[in-house]
């Protein structure tokens, strides 16, 4: 079958409806997953995109022409459907979502039982060659669909990691994006006595307000305004699929990734130490730094999801951190939750006398560039030459460049899917980090 192979991603399958994905692709992915899962039931749920309905109506097809059985999970989160897995035992599970790519895209994240990731290594390879190869395989005794509500479980899963009844009754905003935490999080709040001011949770594909990825600063700006209107103490943004989750200060002000890991190792180590805790390396300092003053091993690791879980597994890891915004946890079987991570920040204000800023001046003497991406010609070359000139530094490659110095240290890494380079610097002053960041892109952009 002739199609556009580039849908297959490092950590799911995603593409443009129906220029790249088109129904004929997803039910041949549906009977290919079928037969590398061998499975006897595979869960799956969908997000709230207008292409969603038409792709699971595909994808479960070609899982049943296969004599696999379907339990439709509905509407739902990422993260629930990494819950149903692991919770009921069911031999894999797929979310349809393009997490927060725009209304015109859709796609399928993929576990096996355990809800353990498949990747481009690890089973989207094998499914990319049966769908070129057109190797549809039909049973003589076709599967069946069996409607299942999970939301109850789902909410009493997530509060379980943390105490209800010390929650304080913080005033926060929320932004759904018109996304899936708009279903996800009214049935977790009514049991905590907060304050929440919604923004956006009517479930809508088409993403009439903005894009549902908090990343961009521009996402955030009604977020940052209902904050202010009402006072909250802080403000939550989820991405499409809301798995990912990003917390604003009263100020509006957005912590990065690694910065809520720190929040959540804190709240873990207080409760249990000695704790394995992974981060990954564009993380900063400060996160291995308070690991080890609460007790803990901090464990660095490269990017991604499909890396970290099987790490997490290794060192029988409590908890894991991406500055990405994704946030893993032993007691959710490994897998990644905005939505707990969310709680356990909400239960580590509570036990403290202090401001979610006083906490953080406390843990972070750092200043950070961000992310800052870089369109090169031959990423190979550049980080070569990049390398050349910080050779004085403490260097690895575990993922892309990174060099260390005492005060300052960066990151220099190819992106998955575009020729990009990815650039993150840390200093210990902004005089210094400003001075590192125009030398390194002085050289990857000449």
């Amino acid at each position: 079958m002739d199609f556009d192979r580039s849908i297959f991603k490092a950590y799911d399958i995603r593409g443009v409806v129906p220029d790249q994905l088109t129904v004929e692709v997803a039910y041949r992915i549906g009977n290919s997953l079928a037969g590398y899962l061998k499975p006897t039931s595979i869960a799956v749920g969908r997000d709230m995109r207008s292409s969603s309905e038409e792709m699971f109506d595909a994808l479960t097809a070609g899982i049943i022409d296969r004599g696999v059985d379907v339990v439709d999970l509905g509407m739902i989160s990422t993260d629930a459907l990494y819950f149903a897995v692991g919770k009921f035992g069911y031999d894999g599970g797929v979310m349809i979502t393009a997490s927060h790519n725009p209304g015109n895209y859709n796609g399928f994240k993929v576990c096996r039982r355990e809800a353990v990731p498949l990747s481009g290594s690890e089973g989207f390879n094998v499914v990319a060659e049966d769908v070129a190869a057109d190797s549809v395989e039909k049973a003589s005794n076709r599967g069946s669909i069996a409607r299942k509500d999970i939301s109850r479980d789902f909410v009493s899963h997530v509060l379980s990691f943390i105490d209800p009844t010390i929650i304080k009754p913080f005033s926060i905003a929320i932004d759904a994006g018109n996304g899936m935490a708009g279903l996800t999080l009214p049935p977790v709040f009514e049991k905590l006595p907060c304050k929440i001011t919604p923004l956006y949770y009517e479930p809508d594909g088409s993403f009439p307000n903005h894009m549902p990825n908090p990343i961009e600063a521009k996402n955030l700006v009604d977020l940052q305004k209902a904050m202010a209107a009402e006072s909250c103490d802080l403000g939550v943004a989820f991405d499409g699929d809301a798995d990912r989750m990003f917390l604003l200060d009263r100020d509006g002000t957005p912590l990065g990734g690694d910065m809520v890991t720190a929040l959540v190792a804190d709240n873990i180590l207080a409760r249990t130490p000695d704790e394995s805790i992974l981060y990954n390396l564009i993380c900063s300092r400060a996160v291995p730094e308070l690991i080890k003053r609460r007790g803990g091993t901090p464990v660095r690791t490269r990017v991604g999801h499909a890396i970290i879980k099987p790490l997490m597994k290794k060192h029988n890891a409590v908890f894991g951190g991406e500055h990405s915004g994704h946030f893993y946890f032993r007691d959710n079987w490994f897998a990644d939750s905005g939505l707990i991570a969310l709680l356990v920040c909400l239960e580590l204000l509570s036990r403290s006398d202090k401001k979610l800023g006083e906490i953080l001046k406390e843990i972070d003497p750092y200043v950070r560039s961000g992310e800052i991406n870089s369109r090169v010609e031959s990423i190979e070359d550049k980080i070569e030459a990049v390398a050349g000139d910080f050779a004085d530094g403490e260097a690895d490659r575990i993922d892309g460049l990174t060099v260390q110095y005492s005060d300052w240290w960066f990151n220099l890494r190819p992106s998955n899917t575009e020729p990009l380079l990815r650039l993150n610097v840390e200093a210990d002053n902004r005089d210094l980090l400003d001075e590192k960041v125009k030398k390194l892109l002085e050289i990857i952009r000449t």
